[in-house]
């Protein structure tokens, strides 16, 4: 959703004037606050999960693009254009590479928000229908006073978001810089 939102933002002028400032607004906006909204709209289930992560998402992968598109230099639109990459075309072969660094820094910050987001939603909105995630087990054990739960599912978190860095996005972003030349290869 973030990534063709994030394109036509950033190539269709009044969209951007129109939609630019309310996706900026809504990725400054605390995730958690879609949690009220989203039980009384969705239920306690797996949709108003969905639809947290969602929102929590969406704005940081979109404007990345934005931001990655906005970088790209005029000149390589200009000889896409001139090979004839226009259109579609232009936008997959010319735009989207050229604009990885700014795109993939939206993904690993979009993913950081839904992140957060689900660990506030489980927080907030627990129910036996949705299991026990380990927001729901940071709250049981904030509940119980128990420290060491507390700690654990702390600790579970922060293992879980190192090794999506280390295993997803560390990769990427090394396979980017290396094709870009800004890294020697190994």
């Amino acid at each position: 959703i973030g990534t063709p939102l994030g394109l036509l933002v950033a190539r269709v002028r009044f969209v951007r004037a129109a939609i630019g400032p309310i996706l900026s607004g809504l990725q400054s906006l605390p995730s958690v606050a879609w949690v009220p909204p989203a039980v009384i709209w969705l239920g306690l289930n797996d949709k108003m999960m969905f639809a947290v992560i969602l929102l929590g998402a969406v704005p940081s992968i979109a404007n990345g693009l934005v931001s990655g598109v906005d970088q790209v230099p005029p000149l390589f639109l200009r000889a896409g254009r001139t090979l004839g990459a226009t259109g579609l075309k232009g936008t997959w072969h010319i735009v989207m590479p050229a604009a990885l660094p700014g795109y993939l820094a939206g993904l690993k910050q979009g993913w950081a928000f839904s992140w957060r987001s689900l660990m506030a939603a489980e927080i907030i909105a627990s129910s036996p229908d949705l299991g026990v995630g380990l927001g729901q087990l940071l709250e049981n054990g904030r509940n119980t006073s128990s420290m060491s739960t507390v700690f654990f599912a702390i600790l579970l978190i922060l293992i879980v978001g190192i090794a999506i860095d280390l295993l997803i996005f560390s990769p990427l972003e090394r396979s980017v810089l290396r094709s870009r030349g800004l890294l020697p290869r190994s």
